[in-house]
């Protein structure tokens, strides 16, 4: 086959993944806890730079998600278009999420939607593991690349994530955790607040929260952090 370009079609792709897969990236894959059921055993070392060589495009897109082969929805989620994805198609995929590195990937791009926050309310409180898992890794990844959202925006969700600190779900509190460390990182603004709540959670009576809090407040109180934040270097 031909070097990637920007002209290639989801067959393409998916073949052009076919050809590269490998066991032992599958078998790697899996001691990461990554559902490899439908894998091809392909890193994201590789799919990174073919992502860039090829254009976004919608349509592929959904044609790649559709294949259900873990590399062709993780190229799905790095070449789809935000501005093109609508709110049934976040509901649609979010149900077929079935790894963290799925819903990770993919919230980037929910994350870049102009409906984004809605996105966040709703998923926050879907019972499914890794649908919640996505609302608090959209809002983990808005709070340090959504440059231009005032930090009004994620101290507004400081409350959701106290409301969902309790989720003991091993997916669910960890990607909780990382929304709540990422918001305050984000800028001094709001390095109180979120280490305020932290420290409220640390000293939970709940199992999860304390976890979730401690861990917080380690790296909120962490020395070259406050260095940063006090730099200006959000």
């Amino acid at each position: 086959m031909a070097p990637p370009d920007p002209s290639w079609s989801a067959d393409d792709i998916v073949a052009h993944l076919r050809s590269i897969g490998t066991e032992e990236n599958r078998a790697g894959m899996a001691r990461f806890g990554i559902n490899t059921a439908a894998a091809l055993g392909v890193g994201n070392s590789d799919l990174r730079p073919l992502a860039s060589k090829l254009k976004k495009n919608h349509e592929r897109s959904l044609l790649l998600w559709d294949t259900g082969i873990r590399e062709a929805r993780l190229m799905a989620a790095f070449t789809g278009e935000a501005k093109k994805v609508d709110v049934g198609q976040c509901r649609r995929w979010a149900a077929g999420f079935d790894s963290w590195e799925i819903v990770d990937t993919v919230a980037d791009l929910f994350a870049e939607t102009p409906f984004w926050r809605e996105l966040i309310e709703e998923f926050a409180e879907d019972e499914r593991e890794f649908v919640r898992r996505t609302a608090f890794a959209m809002l983990a990844w808005g709070a340090v690349h959504l440059k231009k959202e005032p930090d009004a925006t994620f101290l507004a969700y400081l409350p959701l994530i106290e409301k969902h600190a309790g989720d003991p779900r091993n997916f669910v509190r960890k990607a909780v955790n990382w929304a709540l460390r990422q918001i305050g990182k984000r800028s001094m603004a709001l390095h109180a607040p979120a280490l305020a709540l932290a420290e409220k959670l640390a000293a939970s009576s709940d199992k999860t929260a304390r976890w979730i809090g401690k861990d917080a407040v380690k790296e909120l109180t962490d020395a070259k952090q406050l260095e940063r934040l006090a730099a200006g270097k959000a």
